[in-house]
């Protein structure tokens, strides 16, 4: 670390929006009416290494789908909140609950209502695929697009940024 230069905090959480991040933001329905949902596999493994990292993970997503629930569940993702409103509120009552600092989090969105999530945390980014609005306020823009291993990109990042892996 260089002389007179603070040590960055590690992040500690990471919040993620689901359609356009963890999936690429298609919604496929049946002819009954059912949702389905396409999750990328390196993305579900980049949240576990996340977590086997001290990382906590939650979904905060706007719409409500069984797919996502059933998608968190198996992924251990405990935090996971549909039908949010107000994504900064939510993610500021989380922060909140686990006595964590806004430089100790980061976000992960890809459209204008998860912009205010990139406000609450330290750290923020957007899959190359996100509107140019988010675009503009991520401090990342990642090279993956949404559903497609940005949530990867950015757990790598982040693991990077904490020095995981790192000799001492």
């Amino acid at each position: 670390m260089a002389a007179g230069k603070p040590a960055r905090a590690k992040i500690r959480a990471l919040f993620l929006d689901v359609d356009g991040v963890l999936t690429d933001g298609r919604i496929y329905l049946d002819g009954r009416g059912h949702e389905l949902k396409v999750f990328n596999t390196k993305d579900g493994h980049g949240m576990r290494k996340a977590a086997a990292a001290g990382i906590t993970v939650c979904w905060i997503s706007g719409r409500s789908s069984p797919a996502t629930a059933l998608r968190a569940r198996e992924l251990g993702v405990r935090l996971c909140y549909q039908g949010v409103r107000d994504k900064r509120a939510q993610l500021e009552s989380v922060r909140r609950r686990l006595a964590l600092s806004r430089a100790e989090t980061a976000s992960m969105g890809d459209d204008e209502l998860d912009i205010p999530m990139f406000e609450a945390t330290g750290l923020s980014a957007c899959p190359a695929d996100a509107v140019a609005a988010a675009r503009r306020a991520a401090t990342v823009v990642l090279e993956s697009p949404g559903g497609g291993g940005a949530v990867r990109e950015f757990v790598e990042l982040i693991l990077k940024r904490n020095g995981a892996g790192r000799r001492r």
